[in-house]
C-alpha cells in the first residue's frame, strides 16, 4: 500500500522524561511540568491544531532497577520515573480537543479485566470514540514485586493469560449490552430494558466474571487495540487481536522484515494483512538546513546520560550491562524482559555488531526508534523512504526535548510533508471521527468482521448503534 499518507502520533509518557536520556537537562525542556494539567492541555491543543491523528502514552507500573541492581540512575535521569497514570489525564486533554485521539498503555497482567473494561468504556464515552488501548503484558520485575508477586510471570504464561483476558473484555464490551438496551422510557419508568442486558458467564483458568458489564456500549464498543510485542508469541497475539502494531527498528530493512512477519501472521489468523496498521517509532530533529539539524543533533547528544540510557535498557530487557565493557558486542540471549529489544540489536544484520556503547548512543535520543536528522526536504525524503521501503502506515513521533521537538516538527517539517502528500491534510473543523475511523476510514466505528471481538457481538444479532449527535 505505497503512496498512502502516513498517520501521525506524538509519543510520550506522563513523566519528566521518556525515551531520551537527559532530555530534562536541555534548555527549554518542559518535562518538569508533567504534573500540570494546563501543560497537557496546551500540548493537546498544539497537536490538534497541527492535525496530528493522536498522542500515544506509554506507561509502566514498575521502575528501572536492573542497571547496577538499583534504581539510582533511573532516579537521577528521571528515566520514566517518577511516572503518573495516563488514564486520568486523557479526559482533560479530550475536553479541549475535538479530533485528537488518545492511545493509552495498560498492563493486563496487573489489571482485572472487569475494571479495565469499565475504564476504557468510560474514556470512549468521554472522548466520543477517540481512545485506544495499547495492550502490554509487562516486563518489569519491580512491578511484579510491588503488586504481590515474587517475580513476574514467565513470558509464555503472560500471553496465555492475555488470551483469556481478551476473551473476557470482548464479552464485556460486545456481548453484555445490546445496542438498544438503553430506552429511557419515562412512561414505562424504564431507563434500561433488563431483557437486553446479559451476564457474560465467564469462568476460565485465570478469571471468573459471571455478571454484566458496568457500562452501556460506548461509541466504539471495543477501543482500538494497539500492541507492540515482537516475540513469536507477541506476533501471534497481535495477528489475532491487534488493529495497530508499534514497531522499533534500527533500519528500514529491519522494519520491513517485522512488517512482513506481522502481515503474514494476520493472514494465517484469517484476517486481511492490512487490517493491522503498522506504526514505527521515529525521532525527528529538523532545522532549516541539514547543517543546522546536524548541529542540533550534536547538541542534544551532549545532554545524553549513558547511564540513563543503560538504566532504561536494563529496565526494559532485564539485562544489566553495568559490568560490561562499553565496546563489548551484544549477543542474542534469552531474558524475562522485552526479548525483542535484545534481538533488535543482536540480530540487526551482518553489517555491524552493536556494542554497549553503540546501544547507549542509539537509545540516548528517542529510545528504541531510529532518528531522522535534516532539513524539511531531507526529513520528507526520509519519511517517504520509511513508508515505501518498510510498508509502514504511520509514525509514533518521539522527541529530543518536549514539547520543543514537536513544535519544530510542526513548524518546519509538517508543511513539507503535507505538500508532498506524505501525511494527510489537516482535517477540516467539524469532521470529528472515532480513532478507528481515522485508521480504517469513514464508517469503521467497530471492529472488522474478521476480528475476534466482532464474533462476541454477533451473538445477539442486534441492530447497529444509532448515530448520535453531530460528530459523535
Amino acid at each position: 500500500m505505497k503512496n498512502h499518507p502516513l498517520r501521525l502520533f506524538a509519543f510520550d509518557i506522563v513523566a519528566p522524561a521518556h525515551l531520551t536520556a537527559g532530555s530534562w537537562r536541555a534548555d527549554g525542556d518542559e518535562g518538569h511540568r508533567y504534573t500540570d494539567l494546563e501543560y497537557w492541555k496546551g500540548v493537546a491543543r498544539m497537536l490538534e491544531d497541527a492535525g496530528f491523528d493522536g498522542i500515544f502514552f506509554a506507561d509502566t507500573v514498575g521502575y528501572h532497577d536492573v542497571y547496577q541492581q538499583r534504581p539510582d540512575w533511573a532516579l537521577r535521569d528521571a528515566a520514566q520515573f517518577p511516572v503518573n497514570d495516563p488514564l486520568l489525564l486523557v479526559s482533560g486533554m479530550a475536553a479541549v480537543t475535538e479530533h485528537l485521539a488518545f492511545g493509552v498503555t495498560c498492563s493486563l497482567t496487573y489489571e482485572q479485566p472487569y475494571l479495565l473494561a469499565r475504564r476504557f468504556s468510560t474514556l470512549d464515552h468521554l472522548t466520543r470514540g477517540r481512545v485506544g488501548w495499547n495492550i502490554v503484558t509487562s516486563y518489569s520485575e519491580s512491578a511484579a514485586r510491588n503488586l504481590g508477586l515474587e517475580r513476574q510471570l514467565d513470558h509464555d504464561e503472560r500471553y496465555a493469560l492475555a488470551e483469556e483476558y481478551m476473551e473476557v473484555v470482548y464479552k464485556l464490551w460486545e456481548r453484555s449490552w445490546q445496542a438498544d438496551a438503553v430506552v429511557r422510557d419515562t412512561a414505562a419508568a424504564t431507563y434500561v430494558e433488563p431483557s437486553r442486558v446479559h451476564p457474560i458467564g465467564h469462568r476460565g483458568r485465570y478469571f471468573s466474571v459471571p455478571g454484566f458489564a458496568l457500562c452501556e456500549p460506548s461509541p466504539q464498543r471495543t477501543p482500538v487495540l494497539f500492541q507492540a510485542g515482537a516475540s513469536s508469541r507477541g506476533v501471534a497475539f497481535a495477528a489475532r487481536h491487534a488493529e495497530a502494531v508499534f514497531i522499533n527498528a534500527v533500519s528500514t530493512a529491519q522494519a520491513r522484515r517485522a512488517v512482513d512477519r506481522i502481515r503474514k501472521a494476520a493472514v494465517e489468523a484469517g484476517r486481511d494483512p492490512y487490517d493491522i496498521k503498522v506504526i514505527v517509532l521515529l525521532t525527528v530533529i529538523v532545522a532549516p538546513t541539514d547543517e543546522e539539524a546536524e548541529a542540533a543533533h550534536e547538541a542534544h547528544l551532549r545532554h545524553v546520560s549513558v547511564e540513563g540510557a543503560l538504566a532504561r535498557f536494563g529496565g526494559w530487557t532485564g539485562l544489566d550491562l553495568s559490568a560490561w565493557d562499553l565496546d563489548t558486542p551484544l549477543k542474542s540471549m534469552k531474558t524475562r524482559g522485552v526479548q525483542s529489544l535484545i534481538d533488535m540489536f543482536a540480530t540487526a544484520g551482518p553489517e555491524r555488531a552493536w556494542t554497549v556503547r553503540d546501544i547507549a548512543r542509539f537509545l540516548g535520543i528517542g529510545g528504541t526508534g531510529s532518528i531522522v536528522v535534516g532539513s524539511p526536504r531531507t526529513v520528507a525524503a526520509e519519511l517517504r523512504r520509511w513508508r515505501d521501503e518498510a510498508d509502514i502506515d504511520g509514525v509514533n513521533l518521539s522527541y529530543a526535548t518536549k514539547p520543543g521537538s514537536w513544535r519544530r516538527f510542526i513548524d518546519l517539517a509538517l508543511p513539507e510533508l503535507r505538500r508532498q502528500g506524505i501525511v494527510s491534510p489537516a482535517r477540516a473543523t467539524g469532521q470529528a471521527v472515532t480513532l478507528r475511523e481515522k485508521l480504517f476510514g469513514p464508517g469503521a466505528r467497530h471492529t472488522a468482521e474478521t476480528h475476534p471481538a466482532t464474533g462476541h457481538r454477533a451473538t445477539h444479532h442486534t441492530p447497529a448503534v444509532a448515530a448520535g449527535p453531530a460528530g459523535y
